[in-house]
This record gives C-alpha cells, structure tokens and sequence, in this order.
C-alpha cells in the first residue's frame, strides 16, 4: 500500500486555498498547503511603500514583499504572494455579484447556482467577518458629490467589507478578545482608518486569510510550507489518471542556490495558485508530460472584469484623501458600469509610478498626446507626475464592468527571452479603457479643479490594468469546454481540484474575493468527512 504524507496537498493559501484547508482540515483530513510567499505578521509590514524590498515580490532580484506586477502584451496584472494569499494586500472589499452572471459562461446551467449561492455567501461573509463600512473619510464624501452632480447619486452606497471597526462609542485602535468566532479566534484590534490596507494592515484590523480560515485550519493541524513553490505534481503508481495520488516536489521560492527540494506524497492535490498561478503551473505540467490528460481548454476566457484604474489628484489642496478603508464606497454611472473610491494610506505613494496624466485620443496616438500635453501644460505635468504626496492627494476610482471581454494565456517561448518558456497572452485585445469612465474621472476633475489620471500601461503600452486576473481554468460540462467539472473535478483526473479564481467562469463585474469563497465553500461541501479508521 502507498504511504501518503497528506490526504491533501493544497497548492496556495489565497482566498480558494484556505477555505479548502480549513474544511478539510475540520473533517479530518491531513492537509498541506504549500504557499511561494511569506508569511507576515503586522509588525513587518512596511512603514511605507517605498520599502520596494519589502512591498513588490520579485525574490530573484531580492524583492521579497506580497504585491505581485505582471505584465503582459494585452493587460498588466496585480495579485499578492504571502501566506494569506491576495489578501495580505487586497482593499478587503467583498462584494455578492450580480445574480446574472450565473446565467453566463461556460458554468450557465451546471447546477441550480441561484438556489445555491447564497447559502454559500453567506458563511463566507460570516468567516471573512464581513460588514458595511462605517469610515467615511474626503474622498469618499467627495464621491457621493461626484456622484450627485452626475445625476446619479442614488446609486452612491458604502462598500461591505472585511474589517473590525470600532464599536459604538468606542476609540479607535483598541484590541478586543476575537470578536468573530466565539472567543476561538485570536485577539483583534479595530480600523483606525489610516487607508493602508492594501500595503498591509499594520493595526490587525482588517480581516485576511490567516485571521481566520487559515488560523482554524492550522488550530486543526493543517501544515503550511511558507516560501515553497511546487514545481512537478506526478502520478504515483504509474497510474496515470492519480487515482493512486500524486507525488509533488517543492522547492525554496526565495533560495537562489539552496533550493531546498522535496518530495511528498498525497492523495489528492488541489491546485489554488491564483488565476495566474495555477495556469502556469498547470500548463509545465501538461507539456513537460506529468499532467499531459489536462484539457487543452486551459487558458482560454481569461477575464479582468473589463477593468480600469483612474483618478483626480488635487495637488494644491489641503484636503487629505487618505483616511478611511481602502475601499469605502461606490456608485454605479450606468448599469454596467461600476466605481470603487479607493485610498492609499498617507506616504504609500510609491504607486504614483504606475499612473500617469490622462490625455485624449486613441491606441498608441495617446503617447504623443501624453507628450504633447507636457509641451503645452510643463507646470500641470509636473504636478501630476510628482510622486510625493500622491497618497494624500489622490482620489483613486477603480472601474469595473459586466460587460463581457476576454483574451487566452499560454506558455511559450518569446524571440526576447528564448532561454526558458514565458506565460504570455493571446487573443483580440480586449478594451484599453472605460470611455464613460474616463469622461466622468475628466468632468469631476474640471469640476473640482483636479487633474485627471490613468496609469502608465494605458498611456505608453495600450494595455490596460487589473487587480481581477479571473478564468483559464473554467468550470464547463465536458473537457471540451473547460477545465474542471461543476464541483471543481479536473476532468480526465482523479483526486485533482481547482480550487482558486481560475475556476470562475463569467465576468463578475465586482470584486471577485467573496465570490471565489463562496464558490470554494460549495466545493469543500461535497468531500465527506474522512472515516476515522482510514489511514494514511
């Protein structure tokens, strides 16, 4: 008989990862999650960042924080690597999708999702400690003006968010026993509203992986492997569907020599590497011949919730746009169309980098555009371009849409880097930009007497930029059609998952956080608890 180490090895501890290692870990099962990224307590998060070493993740060239850039030909990605996942550094904005995308892509009619749901959101709102937000800092009074003065302020709500805020009466930043889970959870402090949610919360008050579904899965003897890459997932026994399990190797993410490998043995694998990750991995493993029965619908319908990222710097203004969460408050400009007021913490302004004046015209016309604009307006350029400050003096709107869009990925060699395989995009490029969003960002910019922005991607690259990298790994009806079955199965597989943000398979138009919960609660549902007398 083959001697496991694990009934379950979960690759990645994000939003998929820890709500499978927690149930699976409550039902008996030994589990294992190997995570690449390290793991943070609030003490090492940095002060600011412009700590580069400690905020942007890039372990070869000694950058080892939890905020991930990737760029590719068609858009430019943000995800997180820690242990926690993206939530070490996402706004911490959940939000329930509308009912319609059930009803689109390759997941329309594989189960009765609207009976089902909700159920499903629901605890993962209760696990996440989800609440409507109650810091209302300048920027988000400054998006209901916006929003009345567009004629749509009826549409202006405050955001659901995982956080602890104060209670009634109560002084910020004080720390409570676990407020969440009966005393079972640890100690939590609540939100000062210093805007610093997304370079780690350094006061224990916003809700990630590692406060919750991740802590009970530990309590409950899973193991976590920080800073470990898995790098070959094999069938044991020659069995080449793993119906014997899997053997998985793994080495040290951030070792340059010493790479540490190892090899464990586990019943089941379930890959929850993010969009991105997974798909990388997923993809050596079918053309290096370990996994070659993967459905070659991998890495099609990547979608970014048809994504922007804009907004209005007030350079000569005292008013200071930080405080707050990081996300506080939306509006919707029209029905599809759909606006986050989103916040850096005061100094945090190292992401001033990554935006640039917003012009008109269209496709790579808008550099010379850009270029024009710095002939014609040097003081206005120089203003907008200064990074100092740009935390304190940004409102910041992150779009997102319904409107379906996507493109593929696939692992090949490039003509400029022929040494090794790079996972790349492919497809019709899908819109740079939002034209009602960025003819709001410019009227409220007008009105307010600001100056309108973009990011550099969409300026220079004709690219645009997203936070939302969802699909490659889609749930569909047959292996023609995607990747995993409805209770995320790989299909021509056994005892392999898909547990992460690949699996979704529309666009959701909101965050995509509670959704991938929600829909990792459902999987976790239909694995029974282990039999007591079964062994490894």
């Amino acid at each position: 008989m083959t001697q496991y180490d694990f009934d379950y090895l979960i690759i990645g501890s994000g939003f998929g990862g820890s709500v499978s290692a927690h149930r699976l870990a409550e039902k008996g099962y030994s589990v294992a999650v190997m995570e690449m990224g390290k793991r943070w307590q609030a003490e090492d998060f940095p002060d600011s960042n412009w700590n580069a070493s400690r905020f942007y993740w890039r372990p070869k060239i000694g950058l080892k924080g939890f905020f991930n850039l990737r760029p590719f030909r068609h858009v430019m990605i943000i995800c997180g690597n820690a242990v926690g996942g993206g939530s070490i550094t996402y706004a911490n904005t959940l939000l329930v999708p509308p009912d319609s995308i059930w009803n689109d892509g390759s997941w329309a009619g594989l189960s009765d999702w609207h009976t089902e749901m909700p159920a499903h959101f629901a605890e993962a709102e209760r696990m996440l400690g989800v609440t409507e937000n109650k810091l209302f800092g300048p920027a988000d009074n400054l998006l209901k003006e916006m929003a009345e003065l567009h004629g749509v302020g009826d549409t202006y709500k405050p955001t659901r968010v995982a956080t602890f805020f104060p209670p009634d009466n109560e002084a910020a930043g004080k720390t409570y026993p676990d407020p969440y889970f009966d005393g079972q959870g640890p100690d939590r402090a609540t939100c000062i509203g210093c805007g610093s949610c997304m370079t780690g919360c350094k006061h224990n008050a916003k809700n990630t992986l590692d406060k919750n579904y991740l802590y009970f899965a530990e309590k409950n003897g899973a193991k976590v492997f920080a800073e470990t890459q898995v790098t070959d997932v094999r069938p044991l026994n020659g069995k080449a569907d793993g119906t014997d399990g899997y053997e998985v190797t793994t080495e040290r993410s951030t070792a340059w020599i010493r790479k540490q490998r190892r090899t464990f043995r586990a019943r089941n694998v379930i890959f929850a590497a993010s969009s991105l990750g997974t798909q990388e991995l997923m993809f050596r493993l079918k053309q290096s011949g370990s996994l070659p029965n993967i459905s070659d619908d991998l890495g099609n319908r990547i979608r970014t919730n048809a994504e922007s990222i804009l907004g209005v710097r007030f350079p000569g203004k005292e008013v200071d746009m930080s405080p707050g969460v990081a996300i506080g408050s939306s509006i919707h400009i029209d029905e599809h169309t759909h606006i986050e007021a989103t916040r850096y913490g005061n100094g945090h302004d190292l992401n001033s980098t990554l935006t640039a004046l917003m012009v008109g015209g269209k496709g790579p016309m808008r550099i010379l555009h850009w270029l024009w604009a710095l002939v014609r307006h040097p003081l206005i350029f120089m203003r907008a371009s200064n990074p100092v400050g740009w935390a304190r003096q940004s409102l910041i709107f992150l779009v997102m849409q319904t409107i379906d869009s996507s493109l593929s990925m696939r692992l090949k060699r490039r003509w400029y880097w022929p040494f090794s395989k790079l996972l790349c995009t492919e497809g019709k490029p899908i819109p740079t930009n939002i034209p009602q969003a960025n003819e709001f960002t410019k009227k409220m910019a007008k009105h307010f007497n600001g100056i309108p922005f973009t990011t550099t991607a969409e300026i220079f690259f004709n690219v645009p930029f997203t936070a939302h990298c969802m699909g490659g790994c889609a749930m569909a009806d047959s292996a023609e059609n995607g990747v995993i079955d409805a209770r995320n199965r790989v299909f021509n597989y056994n005892n392999l998952y898909v547990v992460d943000g690949s699996m979704l398979g529309a666009n959701l138009g909101v965050n995509p956080s509670l959704t991938i919960t929600a829909l990792a609660e459902r999987a976790m549902s239909f694995i029974p608890a282990k039999d007591p007398s079964a062994g490894l």
